[in-house]
Formats: C-alpha cells, structure tokens, sequence
C-alpha cells in the first residue's frame, strides 16, 4: 500500500480580499480573523492522491499548517476521500516564510511515520514562492520533481513524471519516496458529494502543536524564518479614463489616433 501525504495549505478567500490586513510589526498576514479556503493547486494535489487511490491500495494523510479554523479545509479534503487529516496549530507557527514552513511540515512527516510519495501544489495564491515542496525534500532528504502536470508511469517505486519546463516539458524518471508539486494541467479536481461529508463526520482530525513535534520554538514561524519583511508600502493605481461618444466609425477613429499618439501602435 502506497502511504501518501498531501501538503494543503488553507489561504485567504479571495471574496473576501477587502478584508485583508497586514500585522505592522511582523509585517506577516494574520489568518486567525478572515475566511479561509483550500490553496487551489493543493485541490490538484489532492485529486492526484485521490486518482491514484481508485485505481491502487493507497492511504492519504492531509497534513496542514494554520491557525484552528484551517481544521475546516483538512475536513474538506477528508470529505473529499482522505483517509487522515493532521492540523499543525500552534500560535509560535504563525508568521513563517516558506523555509520555516517546509521545516515544520517535513518534522510532522517524520512524526507521521514511513511515507512512499508527497504531493504539494505548485505554488500557494497567497505567496506563490514556490519553494516549500523542494524544501521539505531537502529537509527529507527526497528527490522532487516540480511542475508536474502528467503522472505517465506509476507502477513499483520507480514513476515517470512530465513536468513544465520553460516552453516545453521534461520527462522525469523518479525513485520513491519522493514530493512532487503539481501545476493545474494535472487533472480537473472533483466536487465534493454528500456521502463523502456524512463519511467525513467520523474521521477525526489530529492535531499537533510545537511540543508535539519536539522541535525548538527558535526553528519555526517568524523566530525560525530567514526571510526578513524590514518594509511595506501600499501602492495606489491611479487610472484616467476616457469614454468614446459618437457613430463607430467616430470612436474607431478615435481609439486609433489614442494608440498612436500614445505609441502603441504604428499606422
């Protein structure tokens, strides 16, 4: 049976955007106060765990790392057909950049136990570094594959991968355990079903704090992140705009001679 772990991250609403605040001491973004959603290429992930449960003897953990209301998208994904959820809460967690974040999750992945394979999505929409897959590698001592957008072989503990690369694509032979972060052309995520919620009420959700992994509160959230916010400024977007009045032929004339006049274009 092949162990799975899913590395999902719980991110601002995007609905919700008018509501974001930035803390003006840690310069970081504070989670505990705005509605979260699941990071939408961890959907990607998931549904390439998923994906590979149907046709194999699988078993998928949902690891993730946030304040308590993040326990709503671990239980999504439970919804979804995860097997376990695992919550990282614990307030010496919050303000960390993606080093210290890979560091807390890939301690919660040795905690865990044996595991054949991870997925991560690509990027997250909230900071979409792309750094946090590699670096639980390193911290795992695991080959990666970024980018990956077509799963070609699975079979044994030797897979093949197809992964974007610059204009083009790279086909990847990769021994497991390995992670392999994923991008949106990998599959087309599922919705949630109504049995899958009633199944979800009878799998719990663990939860782990700092004393849990036994880690040193210097090597995790803002103690432990390298990446130093010394300032911030909010930009202003600041537009004119012109409406065209008159036939079409007017407005088209005048929409040319503002192209021109504003070099974009040559006629």
């Amino acid at each position: 049976m092949l162990n799975i772990i899913v590395c999902v991250k719980a991110v601002p609403d995007p609905n919700d955007a008018d509501k974001l605040k930035i803390d003006p001491v840690t310069k970081s973004l504070p989670r505990s106060d705005i509605s979260l959603v699941i990071n939408p290429l961890d959907s990607h992930a998931l549904e390439a765990a998923l994906e590979i449960k149907r046709n194999d003897d699988a078993h998928i953990t949902i690891l993730c790392m946030g304040p308590p209301p993040a326990g709503n998208i671990v239980k999504e994904c439970l919804a979804l057909g995860a097997d376990k959820g695992i919550l990282l809460s614990d307030p010496a967690f919050a303000g960390a950049d993606a080093f210290a974040t890979a560091y807390t999750l890939a301690k919660a992945i040795e905690k865990n136990g044996a595991v054949d394979l991870i997925f991560c999505g690509m990027a997250s929409s909230d900071g979409a570094t792309e750094w946090v897959g590699p670096e639980i590698a390193t911290f795992l001592n695991m080959p990666v594959v970024t980018m990956v957008n077509e799963i070609v072989e699975n079979a044994g503990d030797e897979w093949i991968v197809k992964a974007d690369y610059e204009h083009g694509y790279r086909k990847v032979k990769i021994k497991l355990p390995a992670v392999l972060t994923v991008t949106r052309n990998l599959n087309q995520p599922k919705a949630l079903s109504f049995s899958g919620i009633l199944k979800a009420r009878k799998k719990e959700i663990i939860t782990w704090d700092l004393k849990d992994l036994g880690v040193p509160v210097e090597n995790v959230g803002l103690k432990g992140s390298p990446t130093i916010v010394t300032e911030m400024t909010r930009l202003e977007s600041r537009r004119e705009v012109e409406i065209l009045e008159g036939s079409l032929q007017e407005k088209v004339d005048r929409l040319i001679k503002i192209l021109k006049n504003s070099g974009v274009v040559n006629v």
